[in-house]
């Protein structure tokens, strides 16, 4: 007969000694990790609306504030990837001066996948009001092909 060697453990003992959560904090806290968790809440997601036709894919991007220069489409068969740049601009009187300092406030990315491989060489973008407007002709010989059942 085996012999049961029992341990007793006190959980809140334990956990008042090494309190990982508080660890966590004073780490972020003094690495100076707080102000950089907030900014990192700074651009949201890009939203994406994605509609398909017989011929090509619709796809409608939100990016608000983001200037045209500032985005940039890949695309490579059949994914697709959106980056934006967003830049805050803040204005600064000094005296009678008016400063304008450009803030880069970081990257936004959104990338994904169609059923079809898009012909790139058909592909359009409009950037309007803060939407990115996407059409994506589908490659003639792209995507599933259908075996003929004899």
């Amino acid at each position: 007969m085996a012999h049961h060697h029992v341990t007793h453990f006190d959980p809140f003992r334990d956990l008042a000694r090494t309190d990982p959560l508080r660890g966590v904090e004073d780490f972020f806290r003094d690495m100076g990790f707080k102000h950089v968790l907030r900014d990192m809440a700074g651009p949201p997601p890009i939203r994406l609306d994605v509609s398909e036709n017989e011929h090509a894919y619709n796809v409608k991007a939100e990016l608000p504030g983001v200037k045209k220069e500032d985005i940039s489409v890949q695309i490579a068969g059949s994914q697709v990837s959106i980056s934006a740049e967003s830049r805050r601009e803040h204005d600064e009187k000094k005296g009678e001066t008016l400063l304008r300092s450009e803030r880069y406030v970081g990257q936004q990315m959104r990338s994904f996948t169609l059923g079809q491989d898009v012909d790139e060489g058909k592909a359009q973008a409009k950037y309007h009001d803060g939407v990115l407007e996407l059409t994506l002709p589908k490659r003639a010989n792209g995507g599933a092909k259908k075996l003929p059942i004899n």
